[in-house]
């Protein structure tokens, strides 16, 4: 269980990351200030790492007692 834990904590922070660079890049086409399309990204990547982290946590507490 630790180490899928571990696991999630390091691959939220990337799915984070990656949703912000694809969010802003997508967003800034669309707007002519950099003040929105950061802000939006910002969001979508804070609700990123909040999904991931949330069923990582979930899948390590859940799986081990199914693989009993």
């Amino acid at each position: 269980m630790g180490i899928s834990l571990v696991l999630w904590g390091i691959f939220s922070p990337i799915a984070a990351l990656m949703a912000f660079l694809i969010t802003y890049a997508e967003y800034s086409h669309h707007y002519t200030d950099r003040g929105p399309a950061i802000r939006e990204a910002l969001r979508t990547a804070v609700f990123t790492f909040v999904v991931f982290m949330v069923f990582g946590v979930a899948i390590a507490f859940i799986l081990p007692r199914f693989l009993k």
